[in-house]
């Protein structure tokens, strides 16, 4: 083992005797264990571990031991059939390599490790912080989403348990995401106060899930009052003696290496080719498989002997150095030369971003420090890296391992890693094994914007969808209906004729424009307003194509208006049987956190859409889609209470129901065909240029928007009114339309459109039956009567219904029992 764990003076006395820290617990300890000072604002002390590989050099196989047989402990508790659905989750940096040991111990379950390295094109999965380390936030980056998705244990790894705040953190954070039965917690030592290992225990139960702890050694750190200041005094004095900020601290050890070594001071550097397995990962960073490790186990002896043949031939001792995150690969090559490189001692470690005192004192862990620049261009920006006891460990040669990412010109620079490096040995040599980089899909299309599609202008929406301008989908109404309820077709597989409205029609549309904008404009104020307060503060609007488009565009100007904000708005296509379009979501989740998309709509009927979503968003994560978005719907008008963000729950007549393409920036419904919409496609919808002579788009945004000033004052009313109210869906739209299914002998809820939107589209879209309107309903149904006129569909008042009005689609339809005209019939 390595002389910092068999030297007869512990190498946490140093710390011990200056600031009173104490380990107390199991005999082990002192030997799993030494003590350091951390340079680092939050906690003085750093438990620098003899066995893990990262700080102290030491043997590859007492470091994978380690790891491989808490593995072993972990399949005999969970049992071969549990643990093959396992997964097992290691911390970044400092535990990746303790992890993938671990994972290797199970045997049977994939490995993945956090990291703070991003990807880009690689949604993270989830994430949570460390809020006692220099570097909090930890991404989860899995090629396979659904590898977190199932319900098999979780095995965390890290490398000490000291608070459990990090493993809570990362359970709470998985747990809402992918909910499970079972966790097990893996360490090298438990440190915890006898506080914190209860917090644990409610913890589980909280959530209603079983936590095994699985550990080497336990114990806890017994810290004096004031020992954050006094380790904080005690770095700065020792810090003003050191070298400055980059090269190594240097020691008697050092200074004695220095004397001994070849009079060259930097040897030339012996860059070999590993022959790495074509696209086997480099470690857990994006998963790692059962089947990569069989690939890994094949091709070891071949990569070490190719190490071997690269050192000098008469050296004795030889250390693996391994980079940060970049712990797995560089541990196993290491200990497949330490069996295979007769007479020659070989030791690993790895480079750190974690800073750490370096005192030379046999009682003190942490002997020397290496610091030179980061080398892998990191998110965070450039700054020092470290690497502690390798100066003045007398190696006849240093195997750097690296990944190609980090092959950069500052690893070769003067002041570099390689350069620090071959000051402290005979030999440099550097082993580059290549970054896996997860296949990309193809790439979605950026939104189309106004007014090559649409007349809105660009920045009011981008329409995550495809332009099928030049394909014929419309159809004429009686045969899509016929196709529709005999089951031949979808809707979306097809386009209604553009209904092309009046001048009797259009004089309608604007005089319940005038008379209802005020109303409107109220009503936007308001859902926008509570958005803000109880969604997000800065959310982005995403409608739902193409009713809610208009509705998205007045809020992003409510916004505007009132707060100065510029809110993005986009707008999808959702279906009803075929879900929210998935690939929208994904770039969605690529461009913006799902946890600020606020879908918005129009109105509610029967509530179909909301249900819709929520399915479609539990599917697209079930299925390892991005997790987060909220599948609740922010609507003007909620007359169904099927939701509890909304401007009004009255049914009144929203202009822009009126009328189809020529008040939605003239894009048609949006179309789901699989011949024209392929896996990896936006849904798509059509441009009508050529209705540009009647679209009232932005005559409408304009004549609402032009009413904010006025109602301003009572918007703030009637948000503090609504907030304070209980606003929990009641879904009695829903209950009124099941009875009126029955009760009119329709039996199918998809042929009831209630509420005076749903029933404008059943006169606009569809073969209307009849319609039934509120008795005393007075001019918010102007427009639906003189429709119903025109297709000689009959108005039916009734006394008791919770809408305005309902439009019953027609439940026995055959062409040949309309005519070719398709005026309705009696049954």
């Amino acid at each position: 083992m390595n002389k910092a764990v068999n030297d007869p003076v512990w190498s946490g006395t140093w710390v011990a005797d200056r600031l009173g820290v104490e380990l107390v617990g199991d005999s082990r300890l002192t030997d799993l264990l030494g003590l350091a000072l951390r340079r680092n604002p939050k906690r003085a002390h750093l438990l620098v571990s003899n066995v893990l590989g990262k700080h102290v050099p030491q043997s590859p196989s007492v470091v994978y031991g380690q790891g491989f047989a808490l593995g072993r402990r972990v399949r005999d508790l969970l049992g071969d059939e549990e643990a093959a659905r396992a997964v097992v989750l290691g911390y970044a940096e400092t535990a990746t390599g303790l992890g993938h040991s671990v994972a290797d111990g199970i045997a049977l379950a994939p490995y993945l490790h956090s990291t703070r390295r991003p990807v880009p094109g690689v949604a993270p999965a989830g994430g949570f912080e460390e809020s006692h380390s220099h570097a909090t936030s930890h991404l989860l980056l899995p090629e396979d989403p659904a590898l977190l998705a199932g319900d098999g244990p979780l095995v965390l790894v890290d490398d000490e348990f000291s608070t459990g705040n990090t493993v809570l953190n990362t359970i709470r954070d998985l747990h809402t995401r992918y909910p499970r039965s079972r966790y097990v917690v893996v360490a090298l030592v438990d440190m915890r106060s006898e506080e914190d290992a209860g917090r644990l225990d409610d913890f589980a139960r909280e959530i209603n899930a079983r936590v095994d702890l699985v550990t080497a050694a336990s114990g806890t750190v017994k810290l004096p009052e004031g020992v954050l200041e006094k380790g904080q005094d005690l770095v700065a004095r020792f810090e003003s003696n050191s070298l400055g900020a980059r090269g190594c601290v240097e020691s008697a050890a050092t200074a004695a290496w220095a004397r001994r070594a070849p009079t060259d001071p930097h040897p030339a550097l012996n860059r070999i080719d590993l022959s790495w397995p074509r696209d086997l990962p480099d470690g857990g960073r994006h998963g790692f498989t059962p089947a990569h490790r069989i690939r890994l186990e094949s091709a070891l002896p071949a990569m070490a002997a190719r190490l071997a043949e690269s050192l000098p031939q008469d050296a004795h001792r030889v250390h693996i150095l391994g980079f940060e995150e970049l712990m797995y690969a560089p541990l196993r090559l290491a200990r497949e030369l330490e069996q295979v490189a007769e007479g020659v001692d070989v030791t690993y470690s790895t480079t750190t971003r974690s800073p750490v005192l370096a005192v030379d004192d046999p009682g003190y862990a942490i002997r020397s420090r290496i610091v030179f620049p980061a080398h892998d261009t990191p998110a965070d920006g450039p700054g020092d890296r470290y690497a502690y006891n390798v100066a003045g460990a007398g190696f006849d040669a240093i195997v750097a391992v690296i990944d190609s990412t980090a092959d950069t010109p500052e690893l070769h620079a003067p002041d570099g890693l390689l350069a620090q490096l071959a000051a402290h040995t005979r030999q440099v040599v550097l082993a580059v094994v290549p970054s896996y980089t997860p296949e990309r899909p193809p790439m979605l299309s950026e939104p189309l914007r106004g007014p090559a599609f649409s007349s809105y202008a660009p920045e009011e929406v981008g329409w995550l969808l495809q332009d099928l301008s030049d394909v014929t989908l419309e159809a004429p109404t009686e045969e899509r209906e016929e196709a529709i309820q005999s089951g031949g077709a979808h809707y979306a597989e097809s386009l209604p004729v553009e209904y092309q409205p009046s001048d009797q029609y259009q004089e309608l549309f604007r005089t319940a424009l005038r008379e209802s904008s005020a109303r409107l404009a109220q009503a936007v104020g308001a859902v926008t307003e509570i958005v803000l307060q109880e969604r997000s503060p800065r959310p982005v609007l995403v409608s739902l194509a193409r009713a809610g488009t208009p509705v998205g565009v007045l809020m992003r100007r409510w916004a505007q208006f009132r707060h100065g904000l510029e809110l993005p708005h986009y707008a999808v296509s959702i279906v009803r049987g075929r879900g929210i379009d998935a690939n929208a979501l994904r770039w969605l989740a690529g461009h913006h956190d799902p946890a600020d998309v606020v879908f918005v709509d129009g109105w509610t009927g029967k509530g179909a859409i909301t249900r819709e979503l929520t399915e479609a968003i539990k599917q697209f994560e079930a299925e390892g889609g991005a997790v987060g978005f909220d599948p609740e719907i922010a609507v003007l008008a909620d007359p169904g209470s099927c939701v509890k963000t909304y401007g009004t729950r009255e049914d009144f007549l929203i202009p822009s129901a009126c009328l189809n393409s020529t008040v939605s920036g003239l894009i048609s419904r949006t179309v789901l065909r699989a011949d024209l919409v392929g896996p990896d496609d936006f849904h798509g919808a059509k441009f009508y240029r050529e209705l540009a002579g009647g679209d009232v788009s932005v005559e409408f945004l304009d004549a609402v928007a032009a009413r904010f000033p006025e109602v301003a004052e009572a918007v703030g009313a009637q948000v503090k009114e609504l907030l304070s109210s209980d606003r929990e869906p009641t879904w009695e739209g829903w209950a009124a339309v099941e009875r009126i299914s029955e009760e009119y002998g329709i039996h199918d809820v998809n042929l009831v459109k209630p509420g005076v939107g749903e029933t404008t589209r059943v006169l606009l879209r569809r073969v209307p039956w009849k319609i039934l309107a509120r008795a005393g309903a007075g001019a918010d149904l102007d427009h639906v009567r003189l429709l119903a006129e025109q297709r000689g569909v009959p108005v039916e008042e009734v006394a008791e219904l919770p809408y305005t009005c309902v439009g019953l689609i027609h439940p026995k339809y055959t062409r040949g029992a309309t005519g070719a005209d398709g005026r309705a019939v009696t049954l």
